[in-house]
């Protein structure tokens, strides 16, 4: 019998091959990312030139060309600070802050909704579920994040506002009307929820058992380890689905739109009907506005807005990451 071991060819056609396919792997893989990196540069430019024409009556390109020069049309002191929105009637107002505090006030709402519930939701499936209940719960909770927002609306506006909603009106004497701020609460809020318990559920899944086990031969109960060790431990992730709930909130369309309504105005009532900057730009894209009025140009003012929120939300949420991040080995 032989005992020859064939040793591979390390320095002929078949290793220039495999490098040739590993460089082409990369050209591949770097052309992906670049699609990604290239898709939100080309976002963020088309909604501040857009929005450059909104402030000041010309677009960047027009300028640079020499075929319109700025000019003051909305000034930033009014659109930030004004307390009347109707660019679309007249006269028009062009003062943000009742859409920019209904975006904020909705998303701040929801948080309380679904930071508490998500992560107790997670805690349980972690530390005090069984696996076959974890099991069965957790592909439950992957459903309800992927049902349609537009299907969360027409729930809040056929159960959350005429029942829930409604029945906390009556207890304090307040009629509510088809929509408000409480109903838009709720049901970004159940939104947020699977966001939250998922990712937060994962995270704490991936604290080492070692941890645990430690604890347990202290004379650690479950609550405290739970408390003292698997939440201080899995805290990057936890804040990151934190985060990435904001963020959804933030975003969000239809569902606010059904729920919250589409009036702007600077109301702490929450059974007041309030407008979004989301609901806003549903509400004026459905329109008749001209292309390139000034009408028109809001649309890219208020979503520039919300793309400078949403990213901040997910700068915010790296630098967390980096911040709580634990390493085992």
């Amino acid at each position: 019998m032989s005992t020859e071991i064939q040793e591979p060819d390390l320095s002929g056609d078949e290793l220039r091959g495999d490098r040739a396919t590993d460089r082409r792997v990369k050209r591949v893989l770097f052309g992906c990312a670049s699609i990604t990196v290239l898709t939100t540069i080309a976002l963020f430019v088309v909604l501040f030139d857009n929005a450059a024409g909104y402030f000041y009556g010309a677009r960047i390109w027009e300028v640079l060309i020499g075929q319109e020069s700025f000019r003051q049309t909305v000034s930033l002191s009014e659109f930030f600070s004004g307390t009347r929105w109707a660019p679309v009637r007249s006269p028009p107002a062009h003062g943000a802050l009742p859409i920019i505090w209904g975006t904020l006030v909705i998303t701040i709402g929801a948080a309380f909704v679904s930071i508490p519930i998500g992560t107790a939701t997670a805690l349980y499936l972690s530390e005090y579920a069984k696996p076959t209940t974890r099991n069965r719960l957790k592909p439950i909770l992957e459903v309800l994040a992927g049902i349609p927002t537009i299907v969360y609306g027409f729930f809040a506006v056929s159960f959350i506002t005429p029942i829930v909603v409604g029945a906390l009106g009556s207890l304090f004497g307040i009629s509510v009307g088809r929509y408000s701020m409480m109903a838009g609460w709720i049901v970004v809020g159940t939104m947020t929820i699977p966001m939250v318990s998922s990712i937060s559920e994962d995270a704490m899944q991936a604290v080492p058992d070692d941890l645990r086990n430690g604890a347990y031969a202290l004379g650690a109960t479950k609550y405290e380890v739970s408390l003292r060790i698997v939440l201080p431990a899995a805290l990057s992730g936890i804040l990151a689905s934190y985060i990435l709930a904001i963020s959804r909130a933030i975003g969000e369309t239809m569902a606010v739109s059904l729920a919250a309504g589409f009036q702007p105005q600077l109301t702490a009532n929450p059974f007041s009907e309030i407008m979004t900057m989301t609901a806003y730009m549903v509400s004026l894209a459905r329109g008749t506005t001209a292309v390139g009025s000034v009408e028109y140009q809001s649309l890219f003012a208020v979503g520039l807005i919300l793309f400078i929120m949403t990213l901040t939300a997910n700068l915010i949420n790296d630098y967390l990451k980096r911040r709580f991040q634990e390493v085992y080995r």
